[in-house]
């Protein structure tokens, strides 16, 4: 099974894939919550040189408020992870982890309930970036 919904851009640039990254998230019922440019943080704590990647935290505060009264400790687990990477060969991939996939270790039906709903929508952001 894999852990992540992906996306490959060939012609779009970075941040363009990143702005259509960002909107059909909030289309899509989720807020960013965190932003990481991890190229910038390699480069800056170990002079590091990786091509553009981008980490957002995404959440759907209504799923996220659903999971955490049924798993308290699931925030451990959140927000969602999506990332926007530029491949050697230039092209843009968007990767989103899935909800599903990773709260497999969780045994709780209903949360998986939630998760599959979370995944859901997910896919649809991947779909309409």
């Amino acid at each position: 099974m894999s852990y992540t919904m992906d996306r490959i851009f060939e012609t779009e640039s970075f941040d363009k894939v990143v702005e259509r990254t960002r909107k059909a998230l909030t289309d899509n019922g989720f807020g960013v919550l965190t932003e990481i440019n991890v190229k910038q943080t390699l480069k800056t704590k170990i002079d590091a040189d990786i091509s553009d990647y981008l980490i957002l935290g995404a959440c759907s505060p209504t799923m996220a408020y659903e999971a955490i009264k049924i798993e308290p400790r699931i925030g451990s687990m959140l927000p969602c992870n999506v990332i926007i990477r530029t491949l050697d060969d230039g092209q843009i991939e968007v990767s989103a982890i899935d909800p599903q996939a990773s709260m497999q270790a969780v045994e709780n039906e209903q949360l998986q309930a939630v998760a599959s709903e979370v995944k859901t929508m997910m896919q649809k952001v991947v779909d309409n970036i």
